[in-house]
């Protein structure tokens, strides 16, 4: 059972989010302040943190710095009544994974859960797993049933990212500062060529399929 660490100051909010997240079958627990999440993730085992900004003793941003100063890549999701762009921008600095702003919609909310604990898992296994398909970022290969393809370190680059955020829109300048560097000479025509390398090495595959976004980029598509 994935466990969740629920830090805000306010205990009707504190109660809402436990019972809510209790009812998906997460294991939650709970604390006040910046300081007593951080106690409490020295002896429990936690997947998740949903965090408040405003916070006695230690608030959420300075919880966050903490956490990522110590080398933790634990996933944060903040939640606060802070709306104004600085403090967002503020909060992203800071390290958290993402932002939502009060009051908060439950299943908006339930859904961003999923979707980090998702990439979450794919960043410590380092590997994606689409019906039959797995992608292995340690050895570069894709593997199908007894079939094995160890592709070129770029193309398999290319595919992981896409695939780690399925139907997400990457521009071609936004894949070629990823994948080849800001500092590469080739153009971003190398992107194109490398998509259609993909296309062609997986055109049999149901699993996923690469898509073209007209005058925007591509993005990757999830069949099963």
């Amino acid at each position: 059972m994935l466990s969740i660490l629920i830090a805000d100051d306010d205990k009707n909010t504190r109660l809402l989010l436990k019972a809510l997240l209790e009812a998906e079958k997460y294991n939650v627990f709970t604390a006040k302040d910046g300081e007593e999440a951080l106690k409490l993730l020295e002896k429990e085992h936690v997947d998740l943190i949903v965090l408040d900004i405003m916070m006695p003793k230690m608030d959420g941003y300075e919880f966050t710095k903490a956490l990522r100063d110590a080398g933790s890549e634990l996933p944060i999701l903040m939640v606060s009544a802070k709306q104004y762009p600085e403090d967002k921008r503020r909060g992203f600095l800071m390290g958290t994974d993402d932002y939502m702003t009060k009051p908060i919609d439950e299943e908006e909310m339930l859904l961003r859960i999923k979707a980090l604990l998702r990439r979450a898992k794919i960043a410590t296994e380092r590997k994606i797993v689409i019906g039959d398909v797995v992608l292995d970022y340690d050895s570069l290969t894709v593997t199908k049933g007894e079939e094995t393809q160890e592709l070129p370190q770029k193309e398999f680059l290319l595919l992981y990212k896409l695939l780690s955020y399925p139907g997400k829109i990457f521009t071609r300048i936004q894949l070629m500062d990823e994948i080849w560097g800001c500092e590469c000479d080739t153009g971003w025509e190398t992107v194109t060529v490398h998509i259609g390398r993909l296309r062609k090495r997986f055109e049999n595959f149901k699993e996923f399929q690469i898509e073209s976004v007209r005058g925007l980029g591509y993005k990757a598509v999830k069949k099963v």
